[in-house]
């Protein structure tokens, strides 16, 4: 049988990338995210690209009532998990900490870091029953460095890298690997998220430049995944070439 992956947010961008990675790769994987009409079409395609198994699981990390029922109900030849990449993750607003919007931050927390705990709890027995695994979290260069109106959306983000760490340091006798990558700007639809549905503005983020794609990171990820089980890849950060840090980009289109 297969590898067993699971992935969150899997419905686009960096996670529908990461699924179609490992099921080049072929693993089979469970695919999780709030959209269910996306969700099917994307595990439709792999099943059919790849000729691997898919289980489509639609709930919002943000309700741990759903994620431990859906995740605790899994099927037994399901729960042969190796791998957990906790990519559900979303920046909501641009502004000044005073002007900040209280659903905005509710958002932010409740999705990148209670979600990923929420997931994380639910699936480590899995793991830690079979006394090996993977774990990749994804970040953001935000969680390295703050930057102006980002406040919330870089505390969470700094949440993720500690939260990484712990993660590390409490699964260490379980022989369970912990890593997470951190990209700079990429080209999602992250930008129209944290713009609310406002194309206008996140089209400008991107423009004249060439940003990261989620084939990169996805190409990332499997780097540190297929690493010999002696090695684990604690910490990637993964920058565009046009952006030095959070708050230096340049407007350069690179062939």
């Amino acid at each position: 049988m297969n590898k067993i992956a699971l992935i969150t947010g899997a419905t686009s961008g960096i996670g529908e990338a990461i699924a179609q990675k490992l099921a080049a790769e072929n693993y089979d994987l469970i695919l999780t995210g709030r959209r269910a009409e996306r969700l099917h079409d994307v595990a439709t395609t792999l099943t059919t690209s790849y000729n691997i198994k898919v289980l489509p699981l639609v709930f919002d990390v943000r309700n741990n009532d759903e994620v431990t029922r859906q995740l605790g109900e899994i099927p037994q030849e399901w729960q042969a998990i190796e791998v957990l990449i906790n990519n559900a993750g979303l920046a909501v607003g641009l502004t000044a900490i005073q002007d900040g919007v209280l659903d905005d931050w509710e958002r932010m927390i409740d999705t990148n870091v209670k979600g990923l705990l929420y997931v994380s709890k639910a699936v480590l027995p899995y793991l830690i029953a079979r006394a090996s695994g993977t774990i990749i979290n994804i970040g953001s260069i935000a969680a390295k460095e703050a930057y102006g109106k980002g406040n919330v959306y870089c505390g969470t983000k700094h949440a993720v890298d500690a939260i990484t760490k712990g993660m590390r340091i409490d699964l260490l006798e379980h022989n369970i690997r912990v890593g997470a990558i951190h990209p700079g700007m990429v080209d999602t639809e992250f930008s129209l998220v944290r713009f609310k549905g406002d194309k206008v503005a996140a089209d400008k983020v991107y423009e004249n430049l060439t940003p990261l794609y989620a084939q990169d990171i996805a190409d990332a990820l499997w780097f540190m995944l297929s690493r010999p089980a002696h090695v684990c890849i604690n910490d990637m950060v993964i920058m565009p070439t046009v952006q030095a840090n959070t708050s230096n980009t340049i407007r350069r289109v690179i062939q």
